[in-house]
């Protein structure tokens, strides 16, 4: 009997993380995949992204004419997300398994937007400038 409450239990709480994180997923996907993820550090803005079986958040909103990073975070990518091309810039990197990587955007113009990819152009993310 305390063997079948056990895997109840473990079936409830394993489910509830399930939800949970398809409930994050859902929100993302509808707010178009932008997240706020955009911070000050030293006078420049820093756009967060993290890079692991694609890109996320897949839109990110910046502000205008400010130096700008981008900071590519990996935690066991092995996947084509850790080769970044940034094709207006003139970026091509690869991403190291686990850690950051910091790529520096010169201060951008209000309606630009900056289009990332992988290295074969599977997975995309975009960097809005307003």
């Amino acid at each position: 009997m305390k063997t079948i409450t056990l895997s109840l239990v473990g079936i409830l709480l394993i489910g509830g993380v399930y939800l949970a994180a398809q409930e994050s997923s859902y929100q993302e996907e509808m707010s178009g995949g932008s997240i706020n993820n955009v911070t000050m550090e030293n006078g420049k803005q820093v756009i967060s992204i993290t890079a692991r079986g694609g890109y996320s958040p897949k839109i990110s909103v910046a502000k205008a004419d400010i130096p700008t990073t981008i900071r590519m975070k990996t935690q066991g990518a092995f996947d084509c997300s850790s080769s970044v091309v940034i094709p207006s810039i003139g970026y091509q990197g690869y991403l190291p398994p686990t850690g950051e990587t910091n790529i520096e955007v010169p201060a951008q113009k209000a309606g630009t937007t900056l289009q990332g990819m992988c290295g074969m152009g599977m997975y995309r993310f975009q960097i809005q400038f307003s």
